[in-house]
């Protein structure tokens, strides 16, 4: 039997956290002395504490690690631990997309160039919802998906946010795609306009030089902002203007 100190230097746990392992089930030694309390391990649970240590070095929450120790086989192990590296993986990648974008606020990549526009009414076949934030990417997907399947298009897509999608992270955003009739139809409007090259997640920035310009002249006006989607990577927003 190892002490808890003499499995600590075998395991490199520490005694605190072989400790607190102990307390919520997640590493039992193999014996407690009933009048001391001190813990006692045994050699074969040098591999468990191993693994325990390598995944918390991979950030795995503890109730994950508890599914892993207690799996029926390697293959449910596994399953486990490769959900876990997957999830690693997507936030590696948002990651590097975010030091990306700091770097471009650091090295100040020139501000989009912003004009004015009248924007006619136009006839549109549309789809309305009440989206939250983190949702909209892949509602949008899907409803331009389902408008293309029922309308030709006579210009890019688009979507229209109303105020409390950006302030409350929800609310009704439409999506539409011009047609050449409808008995839906987008307003004349005037706005500023920007266009935005390169990843969506950094949209942020160009709404950010649109939105100064607006406010800083007084020509700012209450109403949904518009984006025109004129392809992968090229985005017009379009600020309502007075």
């Amino acid at each position: 039997m190892f002490t808890i100190g003499e499995f600590s230097r075998a395991t490199h746990l520490s005694v605190k956290a072989l400790r607190h392992y102990d307390e919520i089930g997640l590493l039992v030694p193999a014996e407690v002395d009933p009048s001391s309390g001190y813990r006692h391990y045994q050699a074969a649970q040098v591999p468990a504490a191993h693994l325990v240590k390598r995944l918390r070095d991979l950030e795995m929450p503890l109730p994950q690690i508890r599914e892993v120790l207690a799996a029926p086989d390697a293959d449910a192990r596994d399953r486990v631990i490769a959900h876990h590296l997957e999830r690693m993986e997507s936030a590696l990648v948002k990651t590097l997309d975010t030091v990306a974008a700091l770097r471009s606020l650091l090295t100040r990549d020139p501000d989009a160039a912003i004009g004015h526009r009248t924007v006619p009414a136009i006839p549109v076949a549309v789809e309305r919802a009440v989206v939250s934030w983190d949702e909209a990417e892949d509602w949008l997907a899907t409803a331009f998906e389902r408008l293309h399947a029922r309308a030709d298009a006579t210009g890019p897509d688009g979507a229209v946010y109303e105020p409390t999608f950006f302030e409350q992270h929800a609310g009704e955003v439409t999506a539409f795609v011009p047609v050449a009739s409808s008995s839906d139809s987008l307003g004349a409007a005037s706005y500023a306009v920007a266009v935005h090259h390169g990843a969506f997640d950094r949209l942020d920035e160009t709404y950010g030089v649109l939105g100064s310009y607006v406010t800083t002249r007084g020509i700012g006006a209450r109403g949904a902002i518009r984006e025109h989607y004129l392809d992968d990577s090229t985005t017009e927003v379009l600020w309502p203007i007075r």
